[in-house]
């Protein structure tokens, strides 16, 4: 692994002032790591986008985690919603939203005299649909944990080396992404499955997700933790509390948790 991450830190150093895009997820909270100890502090300011497709308390956590590191942060607000191109939420909805975002931080890279964004993406993402990349690539994003080919374990286990309590933070994507392709994206939607999401989480599960169908909660949780519903008891609990949120009925996918689980086939995405 060392290996590895002198090359990351090879492609940081190529660099002396650089804005991280930092949701406070693992792979930009351990780039932030690297850049910080590769460049100094002073070097490095930390941004998070911020929007109605962020769950809450996303932007708070990115902050306390970059004052942590002795880092700057700034939080930029946002509105994807009123870009057609992601509302519309059509199968490419990711590469809309990644342009739309990471333009306004190029506009606050140069404002700001700094020289270039680095996000977190890495060698495991290549292994999913990530239409978002496209977008890096074209406005010329680096990606230095993806160069040096470091996995999302590898990051982990860094992130445990160095000491920090958030190694194993489960990965927390947009709400965006819990809505099938093809149905509206709406305030109203995002919020729902928002709070359904976190009164989830006061009952003690950790790694989950909320998908929409419709009128249709799909409640997707480790295949470990499925049993835990009915041994505390908690289905009339779920039930009310997301009835309350707006829900008709509300499911249980046996399947379990499944990252991506909305994502289209092969043959959809090369259409």
């Amino acid at each position: 692994m060392l290996p590895k991450v002198r090359k990351a830190k090879d492609e940081i150093k190529k660099y002396k002032k650089v804005i991280i895009a930092f949701s406070g997820g693992v792979d930009s909270l351990y780039l932030l790591k690297l850049a910080v100890d590769t460049l100094g502090k002073d070097n490095v300011l930390a941004v998070t986008a911020t929007s109605p497709l962020s769950t809450v308390g996303e932007a708070e956590n990115a902050k306390e985690l970059s004052s942590s590191l002795g880092v700057e942060h700034i939080i930029v607000e946002l509105d994807e919603l009123s870009v057609p191109e992601i509302c519309s939420n059509p199968v490419d909805r990711c590469y809309h939203c990644k342009r739309f975002r990471y333009e306004q931080l190029v506009k606050l890279m140069n404002q700001r005299g700094y020289e270039v964004i680095l996000d977190g993406s890495n060698f495991s993402d290549l292994g999913d649909y990530r239409p978002g990349m496209r977008a890096c690539k074209e406005l010329g994003i680096v990606s230095p944990l993806k160069i040096a080919e470091l996995t999302k374990d590898e990051i982990r286990k860094g992130l445990k080396e160095a000491g920090i309590s958030q190694w194993n933070t489960p990965s927390r994507a947009c709400l965006a992404s819990r809505i099938p392709y093809g149905d509206k994206l709406t305030q109203e939607k995002l919020h729902k499955i928002d709070r359904a999401e976190q009164f989830l989480m006061s009952l003690g599960f950790e790694n989950l997700r909320v998908r929409l169908h419709g009128d249709i909660a799909r409640i997707e949780l480790p295949k470990e933790d499925l049993y835990l519903v009915f041994e505390k008891k908690l289905t009339e609990i779920i039930l009310d509390r997301f009835k309350d949120y707006g829900f008709k009925f509300v499911t249980l996918d046996i399947e379990g948790l499944r990252s991506g689980s909305l994502n289209p086939d092969k043959e959809v995405v090369k259409k």
